[in-house]
């Protein structure tokens, strides 16, 4: 099956102007930064991690279900949750040990954000590297498992009596930096591969088309 005949029948679909934000942002799409959540457990926490990661182009966001589940509130989201990819471990002991070696083996570099222990402040962060942020449970913050295993600590400036952003602001604030550094420059891939774009655009039109799934499954077995 060619991938780009089954992207043009599903994208036969799409109103004009779908199509056209799905080429559009599709295009600043990047997997050269992804962003962890270690055991977050409010709800509002939860939707804002998501709805930042879509807002500033992340295109992977990784739940990691120690000890809390993952709840997004409903509505807060604002949709969010169907363009971003969402990757959990939950599945078995020692989610946060699986997770770091997954990203690992995927050439990413562990980056622990925290407002202790931390070796580097966020402007001086070196953007070059693909690097997976990892933000910890409220209140208590990452494991000493992520933070012993992190290749780096960093940590947003702060002027005043609190001692942490909240987490989901904390997100923000990172991805606003560093995103904004990534598409300044010319010398850094952070867009994903043309066939990445493919696949991400083929897995938004099932997403999107009212029964999107059972269009796709047709086309699949009439063109096996």
């Amino acid at each position: 099956m060619e991938k780009t005949k089954y992207l043009e029948y599903l994208e036969s679909y799409l109103s004009p102007r779908k199509k056209f934000l799905f080429d559009k942002i599709s295009a600043d799409r990047t997997r050269h930064f992804t962003i962890v959540a270690e055991d977050t457990y409010q709800d509002h926490n939860a939707s804002a991690l998501i709805r930042s990661c879509d807002c500033f182009g992340i295109q992977d966001l990784h739940i990691i279900e120690e000890i809390n589940r993952y709840r997004l509130a409903k509505g807060m989201t604002q949709g969010a949750d169907k363009w971003v990819d969402t990757h959990y471990y939950s599945n078995f002991e020692n989610n946060s040990q699986r997770c770091i070696d997954t990203l690992r083996e995927t050439g990413y570099s562990i980056i622990a954000t925290t407002p202790h222990e931390t070796n580097r402040v966020l402007d001086d962060f070196d953007i070059s590297k693909k690097s997976a942020f990892f933000f910890g449970k409220e209140r208590l913050g990452l494991s000493r498992l992520v933070l012993d295993q992190a290749d780096e600590h960093i940590k947003i400036p702060m002027f005043g009596f609190s001692e942490s952003f909240n987490i989901s602001v904390s997100a923000a604030l990172l991805l606003q930096s560093l995103t904004n550094r990534l598409r300044k420059s010319d010398e850094i891939g952070w867009r994903l591969s043309r066939e990445e774009i493919i696949d991400l655009k083929i897995k938004w039109c099932l997403r999107t088309i009212q029964h999107g799934e059972q269009i796709g499954e047709k086309y699949l077995s009439d063109n096996k």
